[in-house]
Order: C-alpha cells, then sequence, then structure tokens
C-alpha cells in the first residue's frame, strides 16, 4: 500500500478517535451539568403547570408549546452564545453570576413560603380576574418566558461551570445537549401533568373496571400531586440557592459557612454507617436549604418593608 495513503488512513483514524474521545467528553459533560442543574429543572417543572392554570383543555397544550419554544430560544440563542463568550474571556465571572442566580432562587423560594404562611402576596396571581382571555393568554406565555429565562440562566450557568475545563467545542456541544434535553424533559413533563385530569375522565367513562379505577386515581392524583410539586420545587430552590451561595463563598476565600455545613456532614455520615452516604447527602440538602431560607427571607423582606418604610412602592 502506497506510503501516502498509509499516512493518510493514519490520520483519519487519529481524527476518528479524537472525535469519539470528544464524544465522550461531551456525554460526561453533559450528563454531569444535568445532574447538577437537577434541582432547577425540578422547580421548572414545578412551577410550569400554572401558567395554564384558567384555560380550557383545549388551549392547555398550545400554550405550553409556546412557553416550550420560548424556553429553546432562551437557552440555544440567548444563553448558550453568553455563556460560551463569558467561559472563553471572562471566565472569573462565572462563579459571581452563579451566586446571583442562587441568591435569586433563595429569594424567590423564601418568598413562596412567606405567602403560604400568610404573608403579603407580590405581583399577578391566578386568581386574578380574566377579562380578555387572549391579552391574559399572551401575558401568561410572556411570563412564564421570562420566568424561563431565568431559571435557564440559572441551568446554564450551573452547567457551564461542570465542563468548563473542556475545550471551547466541548462546552458547546455539551450545553447545547443539556438545553434542548431539559427543554424536552421539562415541557413533556408538564404537558403530562397538565393533561393527567383529561386522561383520567377520558379513562373513567370506559366500561373496563381496570380503565375506570385507573381513571378515578389520576382524578385524585392531580390535586396531590400538583402540591407536591410545589412544595418540591420550593424546596428544590432553596436547597441548590443556598448551595450555589455556600460553594461561591468558598470559592471566593469566604470558607467558614461552607466549613461548618462539611463538617456536620461529616459527623451524621460517621454516625450513620451503611447509610452514610444517603444521610450525608440529606444533610447538605437540608443544609443548604437552611442557609438559603435565611439568605431569601433576608433578601425578600429587604425588597417588601424596607421601601415601605421609606413610603415607596414595594415594586
Amino acid at each position: 500500500m502506497p506510503s501516502g495513503l498509509v499516512a493518510l488512513l493514519d490520520d483519519v483514524s487519529l481524527i476518528a478517535r479524537a472525535a469519539a474521545s470528544s464524544m465522550d467528553d461531551v456525554a460526561a459533560g453533559a450528563s454531569k451539568a444535568g445532574s447538577k442543574a437537577a434541582g432547577v429543572i425540578i422547580d421548572d417543572a414545578a412551577v410550569s403547570p400554572a401558567y395554564v392554570t384558567g384555560f380550557t383543555p383545549q388551549r392547555e397544550l398550545p400554550i405550553i408549546w409556546k412557553i416550550a419554544k420560548g424556553s429553546f430560544r432562551n437557552k440555544l440563542l440567548i444563553l448558550l452564545p453568553a455563556a460560551l463568550l463569558l467561559s472563553e474571556f471572562l471566565p472569573w465571572i462565572i462563579t459571581p453570576l452563579l451566586m446571583i442566580g442562587g441568591l435569586f432562587l433563595c429569594y424567590e423560594g423564601a418568598e413562596k413560603i412567606i405567602e403560604k404562611l400568610g404573608g403579603e402576596k407580590h405581583g399577578a396571581t391566578i386568581d386574578d380576574a380574566i377579562t380578555d382571555i387572549a391579552e391574559f393568554e399572551k401575558q401568561r406565555v410572556s411570563g412564564a418566558i421570562r420566568t424561563d429565562l431565568i431559571l435557564s440562566a440559572e441551568i446554564m450557568a450551573i452547567s457551564l461551570n461542570e465542563v468548563a475545563d473542556g475545550s471551547l467545542l466541548v462546552r458547546g456541544v455539551a450545553l447545547a445537549v443539556v438545553a434542548i434535553g431539559i427543554t424536552v424533559l421539562v415541557y413533556g413533563a408538564v404537558a403530562l401533568i397538565v393533561k393527567m385530569d383529561d386522561i383520567g375522565l377520558h379513562l373513567g367513562k370506559r366500561t373496563r373496571p381496570v380503565a375506570k379505577a385507573v381513571g378515578r386515581f389520576l382524578l385524585w392524583l392531580m390535586p396531590i400531586l400538583l402540591v407536591f410539586l410545589s412544595i418540591v420545587g420550593t424546596a428544590a430552590m432553596l436547597w441548590v440557592g443556598g448551595g450555589i451561595v455556600l460553594h461561591g463563598l468558598e470559592e471566593l476565600g469566604v470558607h467558614g459557612p461552607a466549613e461548618v455545613v462539611h463538617v456536620m456532614q461529616y459527623g451524621v455520615e460517621v454516625a450513620t454507617g451503611a447509610l452514610s452516604g444517603v444521610m450525608g447527602w440529606l444533610t447538605y440538602a437540608l443544609l443548604s436549604a437552611g442557609f438559603g431560607s435565611v439568605l431569601g427571607t433576608i433578601i425578600a423582606l429587604s425588597l417588601h418593608k424596607l421601601p415601605a418604610i421609606f413610603g415607596k412602592s414595594a415594586h
């Protein structure tokens, strides 16, 4: 075989191996990034069903599709290029941005708890009167896409932090995979959740006893699931937000808060033996959520009480 062809085949082989290695890096990075962003994903899935409350069943899936398209635009056309530019030219800014996003999650979680405990509600609620259904739908979709932009920014920032050591190509492809996968997962789950009652009603009309039983079960489960998702979403915001701030402080040289949490986590792991992994993680999550709830409460009270003291609107 001519030496030139052998050299060419060697080059092709090297390129193929490099490509395979890059794809392995992308897969590993996307998997790690997606798992780190899980708390925000749970919150996204928990928040989104509320945006179709008040609409007819025929409008639910079209509205979810509109929000999903907005989410794709947020992640792929706005946040992905911004994340790559920052990681390439201003990598030091990623940690402060993560911490700002973490503080926002803490604030959102704490405000939800304050409202549930009887505090004043802020902003529009799903109980507001509907006068123009078309305008109401437009405003609801617009509000959902704005909320998605904030949550997506946090997801992309967390994901970027997990693949920061990779090449520009690996970072870009991994973030794109995470963005597409998470959007499909979240809004696919949301679509299933909001149509669960319709599925239950449909099965309840069947003649077969099993179908009727499943239908009744779904109708019984729906309100419980929505409450559960709301609780889990709030807890996830506080856990993820508090954890991000703790980790960010540690990276910036403020080790005290994170060290306290790690010492307590280690103590629980030592005391629980075979359950050390689960109990250690749970301890860290609970302490992070507690830290996040304190931060969030301080921010919420500052934003809503201080303006009133100075005679200004909290808005």
